[in-house]
């Protein structure tokens, strides 16, 4: 049983906890005019007196944010809403199971997609021999290189470049484009024998990337690299001599073609180490996700490991990846949204935040695969605790932490963040349940800095 009470007073506070019950003493607070402004839309009869700046005249109410000091949360209610709230206030409350097996990891989205994924497998690669990637050409993961250049994959795991050495493994149910797919092979240089593509994988037609220009760019902000149409055919024409092609139709990628679920298998049995790579993020999944303003396949640990081929009793570790501040493609051309988020904001407001230059952050908050300007929104600490529901994580890895100060790129130690990102790293814990265990700071040779007991 759960008893929810409010108090103004310290002795309150303490005969409560005196009482002999388990108590959470949550504070919650804002700044005097938001305050105020609440206090002004309650009703009559809610309002004890006649308007918020009357109640500084009682000795009672004028020190409440006292109260804070002795609190066992404090919650600034400026940056967040009330499900946020819920989320954190029942962190306290919950058990969470935790996530373990044997040889597989799996990395996944915790937001809306491009959170960074393509950094944190290009980091942990090296400590693999197989790395896996499901999803289509509509995830752009972008990874640093010497020299500075980046690298965006589309098709082929984002920890090639990495490890040299690793098989890289395209599942049965990813979505290829052959251009796409070809020109990453040749800038790469992959030969025969590093990477295999399921015979089961579908290819992407022009029809599709027409259709879905036509239909779902404009509509939903949809990347329409043909994705979702080429999945609705194999799901629908699913009878003789139809227009469906599989990877194993393709006579120029035969060389490449293998049963990936026999390959898993003898990996599995020689103890290799395998990483897959998620696609897109959690809140982007067909089922699960803000319909119809989500992506054609379910983005969930679960499902990116049902799109590769590989069971669930041989996952050792679930990383999920999550962003300072979780954003989504920009509206279309016509003024129609990409989708909902919790507590939108602008490039502007980080830009005073964190001290990182305008013009870096609006060249840098552009979308991998098609290059518009992306929407951006405070922590969603709701989301976090559906994602967390969703996908089981072990850790979690957060990205872009120079967004709560510039000065964080130049931290390489968990001791160099600032103030404002131990904190926050603090209470995403606290409502996980798990470890941040990875920590991005920027994008160069020296961006994670790793935490892990693994």
């Amino acid at each position: 049983m759960v008893v929810v009470d409010s108090v103004r007073l310290e002795a309150q506070i303490q005969a409560i906890r005196h009482s002999g019950w388990q108590v959470t003493h949550v504070h919650l607070t804002a700044a005097q005019e938001v305050l105020a402004k609440r206090y002004g839309k309650r009703r009559n009869k809610a309002r004890e007196l006649g308007s918020y700046a009357a109640l500084s005249e009682s000795e009672t109410e004028r020190n409440v944010e006292e109260l804070g000091k002795t609190a066992d949360v404090v919650i600034n209610t400026d940056r967040c809403n009330l499900d946020d709230v819920y989320a954190r206030v029942a962190s306290r409350l919950e058990t969470r199971p935790v996530t373990a097996a044997p040889l597989v990891d799996v990395l996944i989205g915790g937001q809306y997609g491009s959170e960074g994924k393509g950094n944190i497998v290009h980091f942990l690669a090296p400590e693999y021999d197989v790395l896996v990637r499901v999803g289509g050409p509509n995830a752009g993961h972008k990874v640093w290189q010497r020299g500075g250049e980046a690298f965006t994959f589309h098709q082929v795991p984002s920890g090639a470049i990495a490890n040299p050495s690793a098989k890289l493994i395209i599942g049965a149910g990813a979505v290829v484009s052959l251009t796409v797919l070809r020109t990453e092979i040749a800038k790469l240089g992959l030969d025969i024998n590093r990477l295999m593509i399921d015979p089961r994988a579908m290819v992407i037609e022009d029809e599709d990337v027409a259709w879905e220009n036509a239909q779902l760019r404009n509509e939903i902000a949809s990347t329409a690299q043909g994705v979702g149409k080429a999945t609705a055919r194999k799901i629908m024409h699913r009878y003789p001599n139809s227009d469906v092609r599989l990877v194993k139709d393709v006579p120029a990628l035969e060389h490449y073609v293998g049963d990936t679920i026999e390959f898993f298998a003898q990996c599995l049995s020689e103890g290799k180490r395998i990483m897959l790579e998620g696609t897109q993020g959690t809140s982007l999944g067909i089922h699960h996700g803000p319909y119809p303003h989500v992506t054609s396949r379910v983005t969930s640990a679960p499902g990116c490991l049902a799109e590769a081929g590989l069971s669930a009793r041989h996952v050792r570790k679930v990383v999920m990846v999550c962003r300072t501040y979780p954003i989504r493609v920009g509206d279309t051309d016509t003024g129609k949204t990409s989708g909902p988020m919790s507590a939108p904001i602008n490039l502007k407001v980080i830009h005073q935040r964190s001290r990182i230059p305008l013009k870096e952050l609006e060249r840098t908050e552009r979308t991998s695969t098609t290059n518009r300007p992306r929407r951006i929104a405070e922590f969603d600490w709701a989301q976090l605790r559906r994602s967390l529901l969703l996908n089981g994580p072990t850790d979690i890895a957060l990205t872009f932490a120079d967004y709560l100060g510039v000065e964080n790129r130049e931290a390489y130690r968990y001791e160099q963040l600032n103030e404002e990102t131990l904190r926050f790293v603090e209470e995403v814990e606290k409502v996980s349940g798990v470890p941040v265990s990875l920590i991005s700071t920027a994008f160069n040779d020296r961006n994670v800095i790793d935490r892990r007991l693994w």
